[in-house]
């Protein structure tokens, strides 16, 4: 066993080391790569930042604040994670301050559905005698036994109850886990029962859960009603980076914690593993800020509340319209 231990570079057992060391440590191709994902972080917050300044001149309020909220998550994202590509020590820091910007994120989602219907009281309007249905991901999307609920300002406060509550939480445990690191109780790697990660973590991912049902039932009710302005692939752009941002690297963490990534000095095994998804996460949200700018930064005209009649009310107004203009031209 000593043999074995002997033969362990003394770096693969040490906390990540310090920027000015990572640094150093770099060859040619490393200065180069830190150099390209610097360069990608950097022009995703640009372009964000032109964004922002567009929206904000050519958006009505209240929408613009909604719609600045939900383009940053791939440039925030971004930039935290080429600071902690810079700063291995801070990687605590940069997840957490990206997590907790995105649980607002998925809240923002949820009132953009809504203000791109016109406002809570136009949803309301047009949703009379409707339902929501309700058997749909992630938290029940195998239970299609599930009745229909229907569409009243009681259920829509609980829906985005539903969506704030982990906006609020994510922010509260992020504080309370970097106090708890402070002290030197809350550590990713601890996995005992006894330590805070072993439970902090599987709380906010029942709480995730809890968050996207909401905002899963809005979209699948008005889907069909915003495919004009291209909501179908917004919402796509926003589960990616949900899936990039929490699957992706709750995988790499696992990866490393059981040492199928290897260790390289300076780096251990878990600071590799990091390293690894901060920089892959750079390229990835680069890509999603170039798509997302594509489809938000343009102006069109409101939805008006006729277009969103079913299909059969929709056809037999096609219908007649075109039975008048034949009238009219005979």
């Amino acid at each position: 066993m000593d043999d074995l231990n002997g033969t362990i570079d003394p770096t693969c057992l040490q906390e990540p080391p310090l920027a000015i060391d990572a640094i150093n440590q770099l060859d040619m191709f490393g200065v180069a790569l830190y150099a390209i994902l610097t360069f990608m972080a950097t022009v995703s917050l640009i372009l964000y930042l032109e964004e922002c300044v567009y929206i904000y001149k050519k958006v009505p309020f209240p929408k613009k604040t909604t719609i600045i909220w939900v383009n940053g998550a791939a440039p925030v994202i971004a930039t935290m994670s080429c600071l902690g590509m810079w700063i291995p020590r801070s990687t605590m820091f940069t997840d957490m301050t990206s997590n907790s910007y995105f649980a607002v994120v998925i809240y923002k989602v949820l009132i953009l559905l809504l203000e791109e219907c016109g406002g809570e009281d136009a949803f309301l309007k047009f949703s009379a005698n409707k339902s929501f249905m309700i058997s749909t991901g992630p938290c029940c999307c195998c239970c299609r036994c599930l009745p229909r609920v229907p569409v009243t300002r009681r259920m829509l406060f609980w829906l985005k109850v539903g969506s704030l509550q982990y906006a609020i939480l994510k922010t509260v445990l992020s504080i309370f886990s970097i106090v708890l690191w402070a002290n030197g109780n809350f550590d990713l790697a601890d996995l005992e029962i006894t330590g805070a990660a072993i439970w902090i973590n599987p709380f906010i991912g029942v709480l995730t859960l809890t968050a996207l049902w909401p905002v899963g039932i809005m979209f699948m009710f008005i889907r069909g009603s915003l495919r004009s302005i291209k909501m179908v692939p917004k919402y796509a752009m926003y589960q990616l980076v949900l899936i990039l941002s929490q699957l992706q690297s709750a995988v790499i963490s696992i990866l490393s914690l059981d040492g199928t990534i290897a260790c390289s000095p300076p780096f251990s095994s878990i600071a590799r593993g990091s390293m690894i998804s901060q920089q892959v996460m750079i390229v990835e949200m680069f890509i999603i800020t170039l798509v997302t700018r594509m489809l938000y930064r343009r102006t069109y005209e409101p939805i008006r509340l006729d277009s969103y009649e079913n299909d059969n009310e929709l056809n037999a107004k096609i219908s007649l319209n075109a039975n008048s203009v034949e009238e009219h031209t005979a």
